[in-house]
């Protein structure tokens, strides 16, 4: 066949499909069924309580989208689904896929609507949904941290400032990484005691202090040669973030490095997808801003820091390396 095809539409229009049927199956533990080895789908619905027709459908969509070997009839665990979705791995996304359900996706229903009036949908939670809300975030960001953590090589560092960010996971993928380093944490008043927790439940208390402080305000002081900024300039606005950008300059010594790891619109020939969407899931959630690179990197010239280079992290957003000048 010659000339244009139209698979690539068809797939992003259907694209729906394979996610809700990615998060039935997480849903029905169907990937924790496979945890030991193959098995059929007569083995599988008996595990999972569906029937064999509904678990066929399910596993042959995860077949179909490579999260599932399928030999003879009897399905096995593709590498990626065993490491991230059987729950033996360090991350199970499990908690990310049901915030994806039970939050998310119908929030999306709102986008045409977001679209048209330049406002976010309707943000309806109860205690139940912010507990799903936050169990799912707090698991991307910790698939984040550990993608950082094999990205990026903490080693020559001793003093690490943890500004604003949402999860400590980052700070303690680092101490891990760097028997030497010590991490000053300076969080939302809200998270001084899950941060506190956190770090004493990884046996890092002697190596660690928490500071609570509202983001956009705070000043942590400080001659740390390493500093990050996770997930914090996609909720503030521009004025806000060039303060937050300034504040951690005053905290870095000269030549300190940092570490501003968010989701960037880039001006590339073509867009990085995982940005992109997040753009869009953003803004129809509660209208905070995946911001163009370009203009991040112009807040940190004005802020006293050098782009130096762009990580790009498997599944999670990009890293923007800058030095103290």
């Amino acid at each position: 066949m010659t000339g244009p095809t139209p698979d690539r539409i068809v797939d992003i229009a259907i694209g729906y499909m394979g996610a809700k049927q990615l998060f039935a199956a997480s849903r029905i533990g169907l990937f924790t069924a496979l945890a030991d080895g193959p098995r059929s789908v007569a083995d599988l619905a008996a595990s999972t309580g569906v029937s064999e027709q509904l678990v066929r459908i399910l596993a042959d969509a995860m077949n179909a989208k490579g999260l599932l070997d399928r030999t003879d009839g009897a399905y096995s665990l593709a590498e990626d689904s065993a490491a991230y979705l059987a729950g033996a791995g360090d991350t199970d996304l499990a908690p990310f896929l049901t915030f994806l359900n039970d939050i998310s996706y119908g929030h999306w229903l709102q986008f045409d609507t977001t679209v048209d009036t330049g406002k976010p949908g309707e943000l309806q939670m109860d205690e139940a949904r912010w507990g799903t809300f936050m169990a799912g975030v707090m698991r991307y960001n910790a698939l984040h941290a550990a993608m950082l953590a094999r990205g990026f090589d903490f080693t020559p560092y001793r003093s690490m400032l943890d500004l604003g960010g949402l999860s400590p996971e980052f700070a303690l993928g680092a101490l891990r990484a760097n028997a030497e380093l010590s991490v000053k944490f300076v969080f939302a008043p809200d998270f001084e005691q899950a941060v506190t927790d956190a770090v004493a439940a990884a046996g890092f208390a002697e190596r660690a202090t928490v500071e609570p402080a509202p983001t956009e305000t705070a000043t942590p002081g400080g001659d740390h040669d390493i500093v990050m900024v996770n997930h914090v300039i996609h909720r503030f606005t521009a004025e806000q973030n060039q303060t937050i950008l300034a504040n951690a300059r005053a905290a870095a010594s000269d030549g300190a490095t940092l570490l501003l790891l968010d989701f960037f619109l880039d001006d590339d020939a073509r867009q990085r997808p995982i940005d992109a969407l997040h753009a869009g899931e953003y803004f129809v959630i509660d209208g905070t801003v995946v911001y163009p690179e370009a203009v991040v990197r112009g807040w940190l010239e004005a802020t006293g820091w050098r782009a130096r280079e762009v990580i790009a992290l498997p599944g999670s957003p990009r890293v923007l390396v800058a030095d103290a000048v």
